[in-house]
């Protein structure tokens, strides 16, 4: 090997020392080896850039559309609705998450399926009275297995299996090609989850519960065609809100006080609320629930899905100020919804058409995008704070639940490319309204899309240099040409590196490796790819290693030591599992 094999691969090493500390964005990293490869000459341009055409990441990035239209349609509600329900204890509220989320992060790319999920597990804990650091972990490992049950799973399935594509000239793997290793290692890791982990699982309270300490009052109305009309308050779901109060219920002329659990509801009913800003955020998602109309006042345009939350404070040089909210007209003059009001941080008591409002009052509004970039021109109010939180769109939900099954089955009989069934799957979410061209855009994990697509120039470094194979025959005569050494001293290594940097990372650089090992040792390539794709997917070590350890690793409260507890056991016991289900298949 010459002196440009060395280079490259010191230059590996050095990323994955960066990575490793933390310091710098695997994406910023990845990047960097990339421009140094290109610029030095090493790599021509196309060489270099090769990834961002990758089929796999087409892929991956079609997938991140496709789960934007489940969460923004309501779909993820739906899972909340009919499966979380009200468990009797903890292993039985994780037995809730886990299966589900393994199941769906199997069809739908599973970091996608975190990011929609976290919200309403945490929403769902603080309802059922169990702390997050008991739920999120077994969140985030159920959708890692999850995602080993289909090759579109998880995007390091997509990625190797496009980088494969590439360097072999071969038509790659099917949908399922994994399925045979993937479930039984599935089902193992979640009878350890359900069997072993609630013991090791810290029960850490919630540090950060709610968005606001402001406690505010609140009145929405039962849709008139919703499913809440001749419901009891306790069926609709209303009475097991954590940190909102039902106070009140307006209907006609009458008002109900003091409302019992039985009091059916009626359409068109007011509810008053009082309560904490996340809390209201919750109760909006509530299929049913809609934003109180008072008299006299312009609806606003049809529904668009990318209204969101904001809160505002009442600036002294305000119009509004001494008007009540109805004769303030916010429809008409700001294109906002006053949903909620805080005074002090105190709720403000009577109807909420009537409260008279003052300079400082905090309002709750559902606002249109514009509203925000035109504060800053207009001081109406002196505080503008995006919630980030859209009411979804339920009457699409199961539509949404359509396209993600029509895209797995087109896929899964060969109708379709995996790309092309994932294009079709995104670009009908979006006709559809499933998710809006805003929404869609803001889903694109960026980070993780640049990392994947930078990462090939390094990857195709090793191949070009000689490194790889290098490398390959090292770890080949360290293993004596032995198939299930070799089997062993793979899925090591690309567990380590996954553990350290990103699992994508990790996958695109050793693919190249595992190549030229299997053909220098005469092995069969397809156990050792697959090998490549489980152990690079089984990271539960540490939060750096899989991009949903690191999304859990806040809202559950997290330090690094809880998931070294529980995760290198894991990583110890799936990588047996994963093993000896790959010899019994391939080599016996």
């Amino acid at each position: 090997m010459d002196w440009q094999g060395w280079f490259v691969l010191a230059l590996a090493l050095s990323a994955l020392l960066l990575m490793s500390f933390g310091r710098s964005g695997p994406h910023w990293v990845m990047l960097g080896v990339m421009v140094i490869l290109s610029a030095s000459g090493l790599l021509a341009p196309e060489e270099a850039l090769a990834g961002f055409s990758n089929p796999g990441l087409m892929t991956v990035v079609a997938l991140f559309v496709v789960a934007s239209g489940i969460h923004h349609s309501g779909g993820v509600d739906l899972l909340v609705k009919y499966l979380l329900r009200q468990p009797k204890t903890v292993r039985g509220a994780q037995a809730r998450i886990t299966l589900p989320v393994a199941l769906l992060s199997g069809f739908l790319n599973n970091t996608p399926v975190v990011a929609t999920m976290i919200p309403a597990v945490h929403a769902w804990s603080r309802r059922i009275g169990v702390a997050p650091s008991r739920l999120m972990i077994p969140l985030s490992y159920a959708a890692i297995l999850g995602g080993t049950l289909t090759l579109i799973g998880t995007s390091t399935n997509l990625i190797v299996n496009g980088q494969y594509q590439v360097l072999t000239g071969n038509e790659g793997f099917s949908i399922f090609a994994i399925t045979a290793i993937g479930f039984p290692v599935a089902v193992a890791g979640l009878a350890a989850i359900l069997l072993v982990m609630p013991g090791f699982l810290p029960d850490r309270p919630d540090a950060k519960k709610f968005g606001s300490l402001r406690e505010f009052t609140l009145e929405v109305m039962i849709d008139d065609k919703g499913p809440l009309v001749g419901k009891t308050v306790e069926e609709a779901g209303l009475r097991a809100l954590d940190q909102l109060y039902l106070v009140e219920i307006e209907r006609g002329d009458t008002l109900v006080t003091a409302v019992p659990s039985e009091e059916k509801l009626c359409a068109g009913d007011r509810l008053v609320f009082a309560g904490e800003t996340q809390a209201i955020s919750d109760l909006l998602r509530i299929q049913g629930i809609v934003p109180s109309t008072h008299d006299n006042e312009p609806a606003m345009d049809q529904y668009r899905a990318e209204r969101c939350l904001v809160e505002a404070a009442i600036s002294p040089q305000s119009d509004v100020i001494g008007s009540t909210i109805r004769d303030a007209r916010f429809r008409d003059r700001f294109g906002a919804v006053v949903l909620a009001v805080a005074r002090g941080g105190e709720r403000v008591s009577g109807n909420l058409g009537n409260i008279r409002l003052l300079a400082g009052d905090v309002l709750l509004l559902e606002a249109r995008p514009a509203f925000v970039s035109r504060q800053r021109y207009v001081k109406d109010f002196l505080l503008i704070n995006d919630l980030e939180t859209e009411r979804p769109r339920h009457d699409k939900a199961w539509l949404a639940w359509g396209i993600l099954g029509g895209l797995v089955l087109t896929a899964a009989l060969g109708w379709l490319s995996m790309l092309n069934a994932a294009l079709l799957g995104a670009a009908l979410m979006m006709a559809t309204g499933c998710t809006t061209i805003n929404q869609a855009q803001k889903s694109l994990n960026l980070p993780v899309i640049l990392t994947i697509a930078a990462s090939f120039a390094l990857g195709n470094a090793l191949v070009v240099t000689g490194a790889a194979n290098w490398l390959a025959q090292s770890l080949v005569s360290q293993s004596n040409g032995y198939a299930l050494l070799t089997l062993i001293l793979v899925y090591i290594s690309v567990s380590l590196m996954t553990e350290l940097i990103t699992n994508n990372a990790a996958a695109v650089v050793m693919l190249p490796i595992i190549l030229s090992i299997t053909q220098a040792a005469n092995l069969p390539p397809e156990p050792y790819i697959l090998a490549v794709m489980m152990a690079a997917s089984a990271s539960f070590a540490t939060p750096l290693g899989y991009q949903t350890n690191l999304m859990v690793f806040g809202p559950g409260n997290y330090r690094f030591s809880d998931f070294l507890k529980v995760g290198i056991p894991m990583n110890i016991f799936i990588g047996a599992v994963t093993i000896l289900v790959i010899w019994l298949k391939y080599f016996l």
